[in-house]
């Protein structure tokens, strides 16, 4: 088929291969979406009187046939198609003649992008939140299990106070959980049909915006067409945002595994089969997963600035340049959906050295104990805290695990509060679970399918 924008010319094949560039390749990913969402135009286009219920048909026959394909990896999109909404566009008008012809009337190949991506985006966000909840709770389990190991708190890495298993654990998992949080409140914003948009401006037909947005699951359209075009490269930069902060949050935890996972240390173990060897050294297990977790929590926050960068000074209305914003998205949310993965696989296979642990509970830690039980007498803390800071050596052991359930405060080491933290993320997985059910239904009615999923992560 030829181009959706061909006219009188031959392009250059330099510039069709600079233009083209991986983006025929990436949109592989984006087959289902593209494939309701023009399945809804059509459904829409039939509305106004633009197709027949015959031609409506026979393009919702052809768009289930590329669904089809597509799960079995049999839908091929070549580079001269450019991209997967050519390559379904000729497919339909191979199949259904005249009516292929037709489908792409009252939209442009940017809403017709936009709103296969804004399907894609919302389903992934709602993915990774549920993922990412999962793992919270994981912690929360871990913690619970281990609430009162006692353990060395740090500061400046150095041994601080005392401090506990499940207090790491549980800090975590709320942060993953605000973190997820932050994420699913993201697909409110998501959830807004750009379609009929077209190239930022509309059309002069009566599309039935609203009608098309509800098939698709759409709690409401995208209002302003020109906005709706802005906001390409916006929506990828904040769904971007989102993984950077829980890929940041992973990338800590994973220090923290391979510092306390040393030999030295021996506080936790790693699953084996979490660990890689040397190719020298035949002793070797190292955490080489929790080492890629670092460096690929970096890429994902090289994801988000690509894409802010590439838009950031672009005038308003389409240009080209957000194509460029397509690989950085499914890059950066397929980064960060592995990081989260395997993070889960890490704690579901952690073991737990409460012998090392207890032992790191040298003297020094419970210097500022000492300070706090002498001021029962009278003292001030200033002139306490002085003294016993000449007389370390006199700090004596204490109990390790009296010590961490006597903190009672909120939040601490004998007060976690783990029931309030499980409520939250329990609630935070059955909504997602309940935005998924009425996804499908819209997908189902869209395609024939139960159960038809967009996001291949």
């Amino acid at each position: 088929m030829a181009k959706l924008w061909q006219k009188d010319h031959t392009l250059d094949s330099l510039m069709e291969e600079f233009t083209v560039g991986n983006d025929y390749l990436l949109d592989q990913e984006l087959v289902l979406s593209d494939c309701l969402a023009s399945t809804a135009h059509a459904r829409g286009l039939h509305k106004i009187g633009i197709l027949t219920k015959s031609e409506l048909d026979a393009l919702e026959q052809g768009l289930r046939e590329i669904i089809a394909l597509k799960l079995e990896d049999k839908f091929e999109i070549k580079a001269k198609d450019e991209d997967c909404h050519t390559a379904i566009e000729g497919f339909l008008t191979r199949r259904t003649g005249e009516a292929g012809k037709k489908i792409h009337t009252g939209r442009s190949r940017n809403d017709q992008v936009q709103t296969a991506l804004r399907l894609w985006m919302r389903e992934f966000a709602v993915n990774l939140t549920a993922e990412t909840g999962r793992l919270s709770a994981a912690l929360l389990s871990f913690a619970r299990t281990h609430e009162f190991v006692p353990m060395p708190g740090r500061t400046h890495t150095q041994v601080a106070m005392p401090s506990s298993v499940g207090l790491w654990a549980a800090a975590y998992a709320e942060e993953l959980y605000d973190e997820a949080q932050r994420l699913y409140q993201l697909t409110w914003t998501l959830d807004q049909s750009p379609l009929g948009s077209a190239a930022s401006y509309g059309v002069p037909l009566p599309l039935d915006r609203t009608f098309t947005a509800a098939q698709m699951g759409f709690t409401r359209v995208q209002n302003n067409v020109l906005y709706a075009n802005n906001s390409r490269g916006k929506y990828e930069a904040m769904l971007l945002d989102s993984c950077d902060y829980i890929t940041l949050t992973l990338s800590k935890m994973a220090q923290d595994l391979i510092f306390f996972t040393l030999p030295e240390f021996g506080y936790f173990s790693l699953p084996v089969e979490l660990t890689t060897g040397s190719s020298i050294m035949p002793q070797k297990k190292n955490p080489d997963g929790l080492e890629l977790v670092r460096s690929r929590s970096v890429t994902v926050t090289a994801c988000s600035f690509r894409v802010k960068n590439t838009i950031r000074s672009l005038v308003s209305g389409y240009n080209r340049d957000f194509q460029d914003t397509k690989e950085p998205l499914l890059s950066g949310c397929r980064m960060t959906m592995g990081i989260v993965r395997i993070m889960s696989r890490m704690v579901a296979g952690l073991e737990v050295h409460a012998d090392r642990l207890a032992a790191a509970c040298t003297p020094e830690l419970y210097a500022t104990d000492r300070v706090l039980e002498r001021l029962d007498a009278g003292s001030s803390f200033r002139d306490v805290y002085k003294d016993v800071g000449l007389h370390l050596d006199q700090v004596a052991l204490m109990d390790p695990v009296a010590t961490i359930r006597a903190r009672t405060s909120e939040g601490t080491t004998g007060n976690l509060g783990l029931d309030d933290d499980e409520l939250s993320v329990r609630l935070l997985l059955e909504g997602c679970s309940d935005v998924s059910v009425a996804w499908d239904d819209a997908y189902e009615n869209l395609s024939g399918r139960k159960g038809l999923h967009l996001v291949s992560l």
